[in-house]
C-alpha cells in the first residue's frame, strides 16, 4: 500500500510538471500566433514585430534553462509567467498604437512566413510535451533551438525590413530546427 502511495506521488509530481511545461510551451504558441495576426492585419510591421520576437527569443531562452536540469519548479515557472505576461502587454500596446504595417509588402509576408514556421514549431514542440515524446530536457534543447531562430528574425527586422537572403539565412536555420524536433520526437526517450 505504502508503494502504491509513493507511485502515485511521484506520479503527480512529474505530471504536474508536466502540465506546467505543457502550459509555457502553449503560450509560446499563442503568444507567435498573436504576433502572425497583427502582422496579417497590419497592426504591427516589421519593426515592430522585430521587437517581439527578439522578447520571444529571451523568453524561450529562459525557458530552455529552466528546464535543462529536467524540471520546472514553481519559481522558474512562475518567472516564465510574469515574462510572459509582459511579453503579452507588449504585444497589446504595439498593436494599439498608431504605427501601421503594409501587410502585403514583400518584407511582411517575408516576417509573416518565419513567424509562422515559429507557430509550427512550437506547435509540434507542444504535440511532443502533451504526448509524452519529449522529455524535459529535450524540450528544454529545442526551446534553445526556437530561440537562435526568433533571434536571427529579430535582428533581421530590426531595421523595419527583412531582405531575401535574410529570409534564406532564416530558413536555412528553420529548417536545422525542423530536423532537430524531428529527431527528438522519434528517438527511444520520453517522458
Amino acid at each position: 500500500m505504502k508503494r502504491l502511495a509513493i507511485a502515485v506521488a511521484v506520479g503527480a509530481l512529474f505530471s504536474g510538471a508536466a502540465f506546467a511545461q505543457q502550459g509555457t510551451v502553449q503560450r509560446d504558441v499563442n503568444q507567435q500566433q498573436r504576433i502572425e495576426n497583427g502582422l496579417q492585419s497590419g497592426q504591427l510591421n516589421t519593426k515592430e514585430a522585430s521587437r517581439l520576437e527578439s522578447e520571444q527569443s529571451r523568453i524561450q531562452r529562459d525557458q530552455a534553462r529552466a528546464l535543462s536540469d529536467g524540471k520546472l519548479s514553481p519559481a522558474e515557472k512562475a518567472r516564465l509567467d510574469r515574462e510572459q505576461n509582459q511579453a503579452s502587454r507588449d504585444i497589446n500596446r504595439l498593436e494599439n498604437n498608431k504605427a501601421t504595417g503594409n501587410p502585403n509588402s514583400a518584407s511582411s509576408k517575408r516576417m509573416q512566413a518565419d513567424v509562422q514556421r515559429n507557430i509550427n514549431q512550437q506547435t509540434r514542440i507542444e504535440q511532443g510535451v502533451k504526448s509524452g515524446q519529449l522529455t524535459n530536457r529535450e524540450t528544454a534543447r529545442l526551446e534553445a533551438g526556437q530561440s537562435r531562430v526568433e533571434k536571427r528574425e529579430a535582428r533581421a527586422g530590426a531595421d523595419g525590413h527583412v531582405g531575401s537572403h535574410e529570409q534564406a539565412r532564416i530558413q536555412s536555420a528553420e529548417n536545422r530546427q525542423s530536423a532537430r524536433v524531428h529527431r527528438e520526437k522519434h528517438d527511444a526517450q520520453t517522458r
